[in-house]
């Protein structure tokens, strides 16, 4: 069970160079997030770094942030790519079930637990990828019909779960899944990990409110700037294309790889 938020950090006890670095990354991470996920890397660590913030609150503020982002950037997406929403909207449903879960048990999960298996889990995509230069080139479905949608549920579950726990590099799983597993271009699994994203997102959110674990003033003003960069990300994704998204996705992984390898290295 989440615990409520004990510390008594506000927008307003913030100094104005905190305030101003915070908003710089939750842009960073809109603009990251929106081309190929993986913006937790920047907005998450930033909010931990938050004298007095305790780390469910972090996380609960960084999935108000991340939510108001991804909306602007799926919304945009939408427009432009135009995803299937026969896959999409079921695989939201249930990974917005699967975040839901995994919020509920984040504070009982002791710090660092989770980081050698992710570390492990991205080295292996980013290996993946690399070994396979056109994988995620162009759309070429491995599943059809019913069998398609279970497939990208039960991804979308597990996935869902892994972002209300912990968080960080969800988007880049659900652009590797839908790449690797289902057989998506880059820019058409982009558009629709967003959707999915946005799911996740909104079902740990509601859980996390619920606790009373969102610091609001500062999670809308960093949304604000989430917002934004998401736009332009989801723009910039768009007028470059997969090969554009795929570059981006390999830059992303490897910094998580040497991030988490610090964090293991160093207790």
């Amino acid at each position: 069970m989440l615990r409520t938020a004990e510390a008594a950090t506000t927008l307003a006890s913030l100094g104005l160079t905190t305030v101003a670095l915070l908003v710089l990354a939750a842009f960073l991470a809109g603009w990251v997030d929106a081309v190929v996920g993986g913006g937790g890397l920047v907005q998450l660590p930033a909010l931990l770094l938050v004298p007095g913030m305790d780390p469910v609150q972090a996380l609960a503020t960084n999935k108000l942030a991340g939510a108001m982002g991804t909306g602007t950037s799926a919304a945009t997406y939408y427009r432009r790519v135009h995803p299937s929403l026969r896959t999409a909207l079921p695989t939201a449903a249930v990974a917005a079930l699967g975040a839901a879960g995994g919020a509920l048990c984040a504070a009982a999960v002791p710090a660092g637990v989770l980081t050698p298996v992710i570390l492990v889990a991205l080295v292996l995509v980013a290996a993946y990828t690399l070994l396979k230069p056109d994988l995620g080139s162009v759309t070429a479905l491995r599943f059809s019909g019913h069998r398609h949608t279970v497939v990208a549920a039960l991804t979308g579950g597990v996935i869902g779960f892994y972002d209300g726990i912990a968080g960080p590099g969800t988007g880049a799983f659900l652009v590797f899944a839908l790449v690797g597993l289902l057989g998506y271009a880059f820019l058409a699994a982009s558009a629709t990990a967003k959707i999915v994203n946005l799911a996740t997102n909104l079902g740990a959110l509601a859980v996390f409110t619920a606790h009373g674990s969102v610091l609001w003033g500062l999670g809308l003003v960093m949304g604000s700037a989430n917002l934004l960069g998401g736009w332009l990300g989801a723009r910039t994704a768009v007028s470059a294309g997969s090969r554009f998204v795929r570059t981006v996705f390999l830059l992303v992984v490897a910094v998580l790889v040497v991030r988490l390898g610090r964090q293991v290295l160093h207790g």
